[in-house]
């Protein structure tokens, strides 16, 4: 139990200090695979609706038609909509509403109390997403922790050590998961 509670913690706690000593400005969120969109077409109530992005990452949308959405951000689908609703309205202003983000899923296996699919709504780190698996179970190796991505064809390996992250040493291992990354407790 104490191992879970400071596991808890230091997953809270180190993103903060880490986000504090960095002034890089947030990436701007990409529009991915089942996410739900707010269209809002300012005094145009008849085109204002939630779409879902179609698992080929389009969206269908009244006299748009099928736009590609999965891949860009919420303003940059804003600008395609107001250019493709400019061919039937004069200076349409669109919003676009991200109400939902499903398409984030990250996988926890081995070891853990809880292993299986996480969905949440924005990325965790390793120690969080070893905090939402409920901890470690008994004789985990959290010393050969292993993350694995596939970008493309492309797989990549990542090492993690929790004993060390949380120790202060080598916290760069602490790293965000993407979507689809799988996290692999020996």
């Amino acid at each position: 139990m104490k191992q879970l509670i400071f596991l808890l913690l230091w997953a809270l706690i180190l993103p903060t200090i880490s986000a504090q000593e960095t002034d890089r400005p947030e990436p701007l969120y990409v529009i991915q695979p089942n996410d739900m969109l707010e269209i809002f077409v300012w005094k145009e109530p008849e085109l204002t609706r939630k779409v879902l992005v179609r698992p080929d990452g389009r969206i269908s949308f009244p006299l748009v038609q099928d736009l590609q959405a999965a891949g860009i951000s919420p303003g940059e689908l804003k600008r395609l909509v107001e250019k493709k609703l400019s061919e039937f309205l004069s200076a349409p202003e669109v919003t676009i509403i991200v109400e939902a983000i499903q398409s984030y899923r990250i996988y926890v296996l081995g070891k853990v109390q809880k292993p299986g699919g996480l969905n949440n709504e924005k990325a965790v780190t390793v120690l969080q997403a070893l905090a939402l698996a409920g901890g470690f179970q008994d004789y985990a190796k959290d010393d050969e922790i292993t993350i694995l991505r596939t970008i493309g064809n492309e797989h990549i390996v990542f090492n993690f050590n929790y004993r060390d992250v949380i120790k202060g040493r080598r916290a760069e291992q602490n790293i965000l998961l993407r979507s689809g990354d799988v996290v692999v407790v020996p």
